[in-house]
């Protein structure tokens, strides 16, 4: 038997077991009509008022809270002025100018022919890449989170294997709160589509699990350095 079939049929038995005890056999009109209707309304959850700011003053908040969490943070006005912050950053850390980045759009249209010193790889992550260059979904001011979407533009992997991440992100698409994000990804996307994850990413990985002592590094980068455009 593959291990394919073997899972499928032990998460079978426990949600069977689950349902079980529970007294669900899947015909309960009632339980059915409040699935729908909370998909259907989908209900914000609470929003703190820290993100409730005008669009200059979110921008602010983000970069903050991102600080506070471990995170460096530069503000550029123009596209233009990415690229020459990314090397900017990868000097200041003693690092290769080498990078690996997905098939963003928005990364492809920077001007890579002004910074040829900058050698790059489109693709998925590997373990012997130091450096990623991302593009976020958006940002969360309340928090200095980011919001990547999964996929063949912006791979899962960049987020987690090397030890540097960089990841842009637009000013305009920085919102207050967790809920006006799920609103945007449910516009952007359509109903009932998702990528396979959505991370959101505050501060470089860390741990203190051991000892409880700090550790930045262990589920992921050790640096993240946000590039805020606009």
């Amino acid at each position: 038997m593959s291990g394919g079939k073997s899972d499928n049929k032990a998460r079978e038995r426990v949600l069977g077991a689950v349902r079980r005890a529970l007294g669900v056999r899947g015909g309960e009109n009632a339980r059915l009509a409040i699935v729908r209707g909370r998909l259907e309304n989908r209900p914000r959850g609470p929003v703190p008022a820290r993100g409730n700011l005008a669009a200059p003053g979110r921008v602010r908040l983000f970069m903050q809270m991102a600080a506070g969490a471990d995170a460096t943070t530069e503000r550029v006005k123009r596209n233009e002025d990415i690229l020459p912050a990314v090397e900017k950053f990868l000097a200041a850390h003693d690092l290769r100018h080498e990078l690996v980045h997905g098939a963003d759009a928005f990364i492809a249209a920077l001007d890579w022919g002004g910074h040829k010193n900058i050698r790059r790889r489109e693709g998925v992550a590997r373990g012997s890449d130091e450096v990623s260059l991302t593009r976020a979904f958006a940002g969360v001011a309340e928090t200095g989170t980011l919001v990547m979407l999964s996929g063949p533009d912006n791979p899962v992997t960049l987020n987690f294997l090397p030890f540097s991440q960089i990841a842009i992100v637009e000013a305009g698409d920085i919102a207050g709160d967790y809920e006006t994000v799920w609103q945007r990804l449910r516009q952007h996307l359509g109903d009932g589509t998702m990528p396979r994850t959505v991370n959101w990413i505050t501060g470089p990985s860390r741990t203190a699990d051991i000892g409880q002592m700090l550790l930045l590094g262990a589920h992921g980068p050790a640096r993240l350095h946000i590039i805020v455009v606009g």
